[in-house]
């Protein structure tokens, strides 16, 4: 059998049409080089609509970038970042956070992937004790690893406690489009308003081809980003080809439509397969995002069509990704295969 699409991630897809005729249309003569042309310019006018006119963005390639040039702007080598022990940082980054930056991660146990001010609290010890690392910023997924999300109020309660204590705020913001369209709320309000200092700004789950932004609501942490991104390697010299995506992005509130369709397939691929007996939902559905435990054996057979990753083997607990470009029919396809497959290898006994 032959896998089609899948579920596997947004990563996946390919490049939303609007911002492919942003690419085209901005390959044409030559420009000037490292940002310092009319389409990064143009970009971030966008950016300033979107997140506020004293917003400072930087343009880089990936997502480990953002995130870890955003923290090495925000915290020195002695310094220690406290996050989720399932933040992205602490699990997929393959060390380059500890390794760049210098600091030691704190991961605080989590059920969802969401901190909390008092999971937080565990750490807030050794200050000025010289033989300890000293907690500098609290970093926060949104949405998580889990697929949830935080509202404005957790995220300022969060930043008031960070900021109380001297300390800064992160936000790994790689899928903040789904927990904004899910909130039914502006990207300003879960960011900037909500006392975020530094943002990791996704574009490339969200219908880009590449391309990442680093936004600094505390303008003072960007003084000297110009030289962490090219230390860092992220100086694009052909920007404007990374520009005229968030343009795009940001116009006619792209970034939203591709999230909220995002979303939606994802409510229905969950709603579809909480009907099959054996099937079980482990997270509450908030964004593009479903868990669910599979049957051991229906699992290989269904990969052999549809691309997805077993997030727990342990529990056997898959996790399904849709994206802009997801299709109902899709969803329904994979819901029915999933459930003739059980119907075919699993005792009834065991699926109910």
């Amino acid at each position: 059998m032959t896998v089609t699409k899948g579920f596997a991630s947004d990563n996946n897809a390919g490049v939303h049409p609007r911002v492919m005729e942003a690419i085209t249309a901005a390959n044409k003569g030559h420009v000037l080089s490292y940002g310092d042309d009319e389409y990064t310019l143009r970009a971030r006018e966008r950016f300033a609509d979107v997140f506020g006119k004293e917003a400072e963005v930087f343009f880089v390639y990936n997502g480990t970038a953002a995130n870890v040039l955003g923290l090495e702007a925000a915290a020195e080598s002695f310094n220690a970042i406290i996050c989720s022990d399932a933040a992205h940082i602490n699990v997929d980054e393959c060390g380059a956070p500890e390794k760049f930056t210098g600091c030691k991660l704190l991961p605080v146990p989590t059920k969802d992937g969401k901190l909390t001010v008092a999971g937080i609290k565990a750490y807030m010890h050794g200050f000025g004790n010289q033989h300890h690392t000293q907690p500098r910023v609290i970093s926060v997924t949104q949405a998580t690893e889990y697929g949830t999300v935080y509202t404005s109020e957790e995220i300022h309660q969060i930043a008031g406690f960070a900021h109380q204590n001297g300390m800064l705020v992160h936000m790994d913001g790689a899928r903040l489009a789904n927990a904004a369209a899910g909130l039914r709320t502006g990207l300003m309000e879960l960011t900037g308003d909500a006392g975020v200092d530094v943002l990791s700004f996704g574009g490339t789950k969200n219908g880009l081809m590449f391309g990442e932004t680093v936004v600094f609501f505390n303008r003072e942490l960007a003084r000297d980003f110009i030289f962490i991104r090219k230390q860092g390697m992220q100086l694009a010299s052909k920007m404007r080809f990374i520009a005229v995506q968030f343009e795009a992005l940001l116009t006619n509130d792209l970034w939203l439509s591709n999230a909220r369709h995002a979303n939606k397939m994802a409510q229905l691929l969950a709603a579809e397969l909480g009907k099959i007996p054996g099937v079980k939902l482990t997270q509450q559905v908030e964004v593009n995002a479903v868990f669910a435990v599979i049957p051991a054996e229906v699992i290989p057979r269904l990969q052999e069509k549809y691309y997805f990753y077993v997030w727990d083997e342990g529990k056997n607990e898959v996790r399904l990704m849709t994206s802009f470009d997801t299709s109902e029919e899709e969803v329904r396809g994979f819901a029915g295969m999933v459930r003739e497959t059980i119907n075919c290898f699993v005792p009834s006994s065991q699926s109910e």
